[in-house]
């Protein structure tokens, strides 16, 4: 392998990553890098991650934590990364796979990464696997996009970007109309009052104050662990710290005997992390209906007027051709699109979008952010977007910001762009 050979391989949402990974690591790696054959790789990895968790939560193996005091469980996206990739740069190795390493990740973490793996480019041969243009490693030397089954190499980046952004946003129609629309005559969705947040001895928000109108675009914003999902969490009523505090959820004070059950009526949610969820032989048309119903999958027969809603959500993105798809045979790209559409469906009071482009290509990034802003448009739904990145085109009404401090995150409403 000739010294400082770098390679980043894009690839589309209609590939998985994984498959790739594994040639690279494995027996079969494509003819444009056979030579990597008679070496040894390590992949850095959401998957990787994923497994280390499981270990530790299964058999409390903290093979990667051992003299930290926390849990790998316990950090945040951003020390998890750190973590992971100082244990594999204690493994021999000739070559590290870089497996969309900046996603999850605050601009602060994702300059400290670039750094590691500019340091580390010196002495292994790097492979990046990327989706996105922002994140890609200046070092790298030699450029691919993953076509099916084989690697088609660009001399140059500017020929490779002519194919790479080629893209068609499908949404043409008018929204669907709600088939039960929540009635709501409140001045505040949500309002949060001078809420504060601590775990045992540790002070996670400090006198937040934000306040959320029906029908407006939020953006949430903040570093790896300033307490963004801690906010979430307290507003989906699936986290106890909101109880005895100023904490107003649709016009009732937490606590004052609403159910769980009763906030997700009327809020529609979604994170990446719950595709995992929908492991079964569900149709792309049932999941759609079974947003209606808050179920993981549908388990009766729908009537007309469910599936004519489904349509109509399926024909607005561009996939009515694919209802009779499992989910679990989407790409990546797709899955965020049903899911998106299937918290929408039954036009909930509040949408929460919890970094729903991470792991996305350009293209699908694209599709996703012209679906979102196209709800908040045409819509009476609040919506909250958490993100670490700034997505192009997004148009948020409001940012909220969470600062990181000694004593607990503050919060401040930023003018957005």
């Amino acid at each position: 392998m000739r010294p400082r050979e770098h390679h980043a391989i894009f690839i589309p949402n209609t590939i998985a990553t994984h498959k790739l990974a594994q040639d690279l690591l494995g027996c079969n790696p494509p003819q444009e890098l056979k030579h990597l054959k008679q070496l040894k790789g390590m992949l850095f990895s959401e998957l990787q991650l994923k497994w280390f968790l499981t270990e530790e939560d299964r058999h409390d193996d903290r093979a990667i934590t051992q003299g930290k005091i926390q849990s790998l469980k316990s950090m945040s996206s951003g020390e998890q990364k750190k973590v992971l990739l100082a244990h594999l740069l204690a493994q021999p190795m000739d070559y590290l796979i870089l497996d969309n390493p900046f996603d999850h990740l605050d601009t602060a973490t994702q300059e400290y990464l670039r750094q590691q793996f500019h340091q580390i480019s010196e002495r292994l041969c790097i492979i990046q696997l990327i989706s996105r243009k922002s994140d890609l490693l200046s070092f790298a030397t030699r450029f691919y996009i993953l076509n099916k089954a084989f690697l088609q190499p660009y001399a140059s980046l500017t020929n490779l970007y002519q194919d790479w952004d080629k893209i068609v946003l499908p949404l043409s129609k008018p929204l669907p109309l709600s088939p039960k629309p929540y009635i709501y005559e409140g001045t505040h969705l949500i309002s949060l009052n001078d809420v504060s947040v601590s775990y045992e001895n540790t002070a996670i928000l400090k006198n937040i104050t934000w306040a959320i109108k029906p029908g407006e675009f939020w953006e949430l914003i903040g570093k790896n662990g300033s307490g963004k999902t801690t906010i979430l969490s307290m507003i989906t009523g699936e986290n106890s710290k909101g109880y005895g505090q100023e904490l107003y959820i649709f016009g009732y004070k937490k606590g004052s005997g609403e159910s769980v059950w009763d906030l997700k009526k009327k809020i529609g949610y979604f994170t990446p992390a719950m595709t995992d969820t929908f492991r079964g032989y569900h149709s792309v048309e049932h999941m759609v209906i079974s947003g209606l119903y808050d179920s993981v999958g549908l388990y009766f027969k729908p009537g007309d007027l469910q599936k004519r809603l489904a349509k109509q959500w399926l024909q607005l993105i561009g996939m009515w051709h694919l209802k009779d798809y499992y989910f679990h045979e989407l790409s990546t790209g797709q899955q965020r699109m049903v899911m998106t559409i299937r918290a929408m469906i039954k036009h909930p009071l509040l949408l929460i979008l919890d970094e729903p482009t991470a792991g996305l290509d350009d293209q699908s990034a694209a599709v996703f952010i012209h679906l979102v802003n196209t709800i908040a448009a045409n819509s009476n739904t609040a919506i909250i977007f958490v993100a670490h990145r700034k997505e192009p085109n997004l148009k948020p009404d409001f940012t909220y910001e969470l600062m990181l401090t000694s004593n607990g995150s503050t919060g401040k409403v930023k003018s957005s762009y």
